[in-house]
């Protein structure tokens, strides 16, 4: 099995764990109307299929419950790595054979080539309250990718007006919300992320700053 079918599974397995998890109580409240009240910190390691491992960073926005127990949260992430060098062989290939087509000697190398993806979120999560104090979320959520793609050899040449796009993209995502105040938590949350031409999982740690109502199942 490769990475990005092992995260899929992986994600699909988690996502049905909080299904069997006690404690009802957000299920039981929900905002009259959506209000920004609150944001949430984070880092994040992420596995993508052709991109190197690298790490990330979001900021993410609590607006609420949309329905009982139904959590939104939209947000801003970005990373940066490096594509990976087996995708800058094949695109080197397929170059190279294309001027021998044109009678010229395919000697191309491409070098180093970075990727860079600034993705703007809107996440839905259910939440439950668990044993320990815990709170457990679970959901999907939608992205728009704005991929760029740079290179001392690449830059300003079609091939890096191939590489720079915008995407749209899906997640499925689980975690556990731990409370060190009634107003200060930290999380876990691992997320599979689904594009066009990019797969990654990533484990994100972070901290959720409140300020506004509390939900009963939120109270410590």
């Amino acid at each position: 099995m490769n990475r990005s079918c092992a995260g899929m599974v992986l994600a699909v397995l988690m996502l049905a764990m909080p299904v069997t998890l006690v404690g009802q109580d957000l299920d039981e409240f929900d905002y009259e109307n959506l209000s920004f009240r609150g944001f949430m910190l984070e880092g994040g390691y992420l596995w993508a299929n052709n991109a190197e491992n690298t790490s990330g960073v979001a900021v993410r926005f609590d607006l609420g419950y949309l329905a009982p127990g139904f959590r939104l949260v939209p947000g801003v992430s970005y990373w940066s790595s490096e594509l990976d060098r087996g995708e800058v062989v094949g695109l080197e290939a397929r170059l190279n054979d294309l001027v021998v087509e044109q009678g010229g000697v395919g000697s191309l190398s491409l070098g180093t080539i970075e990727r860079k993806d600034l993705a703007i979120t809107l996440d839905g999560s259910f939440v439950w309250s668990v044993p320990f104090g815990l709170t457990s979320f679970a959901g999907a959520g939608v992205s728009a990718h704005f991929l760029d793609g740079s290179g001392p050899t690449i830059d300003d040449t079609f091939i890096e007006d191939l590489l720079d796009s915008v995407q749209a993209g899906v997640n499925v995502h689980v975690g556990l919300e731990y409370p060190l105040h009634e107003r200060v938590r930290i999380y876990g949350s691992p997320k599979f992320e689904l594009l066009d031409d990019l797969r990654y999982l990533e484990f994100r740690f972070g901290a959720h700053i409140l300020w506004g109502g509390l939900a009963p199942g939120e109270r410590r």
